[in-house]
């Protein structure tokens, strides 16, 4: 599965021969089953994920007791705590599969050593923390400045593939909606 983390990054930046073995060598491939546990609040994240199959989500349980999905990753996109990652603090997050999933992790330790040897790999890194930032801001945006309907049309146009895949409680969730909400809006909609 490491093999489609090393063609990820030649997406964004070369690799020599020497450079994808290291990165082999340094990162480890886990399969996990639905519902399995990558982070559990509480925790100090130690890596960050790299989904080669499946699907994870991260979320919190919030005053109320809800869980409140922030976040979901598909095939080629990367998860982490970063505020746990970065300052080793106990994380408030959770970081779970939906379905059955395979991840590359790559640990702090091995990204530290990565960035020391393989300088496009921290190219890279720059690279994808700086679309995961911007698409994060367009999300605050779309919170503040669409309406509810609004914001279910705008992510169902451009995240169809999230549809087929998440429950109808966690898109919900992740919508800021009720499930009672969400499924008047597709029956509206349909």
């Amino acid at each position: 599965m490491s093999g489609q983390l090393i063609a990820h990054i030649q997406q964004f930046v070369t690799l020599t021969t020497e450079d994808a073995e290291l990165i082999e060598q340094h990162t480890t491939t886990l399969s996990l089953a639905k519902k399995e546990y990558l982070l559990k609040d509480g925790q100090v994240c130690n890596g960050q994920y790299f989904v080669a199959e499946g699907c994870l989500r991260m979320f919190f349980i919030n005053d109320k007791g809800v869980e409140q999905i922030t976040q979901f990753a598909l095939e080629g996109w990367w998860m982490t705590d970063n505020m746990s990652l970065l300052r080793r603090q106990p994380s408030q997050f959770c970081i779970q599969t939906v379905e059955p999933t395979t991840v590359v992790k790559l640990s702090a330790d091995a990204q530290q050593t990565l960035y020391d040897q393989v300088p496009a790999m921290e190219r890279y890194m720059r690279i994808v923390q700086q679309y995961a930032y911007a698409a994060a801001q367009m999300r605050i945006k779309f919170l503040y400045d669409l309406s509810k309907e609004q914001h279910y049309k705008h992510f169902m146009q451009h995240y169809p593939e999230f549809a087929q895949r998440i429950p109808q409680y966690m898109l919900a969730s992740f919508l800021g909606f009720t499930p009672e909400y969400l499924s008047e809006l597709r029956k509206k909609n349909s």
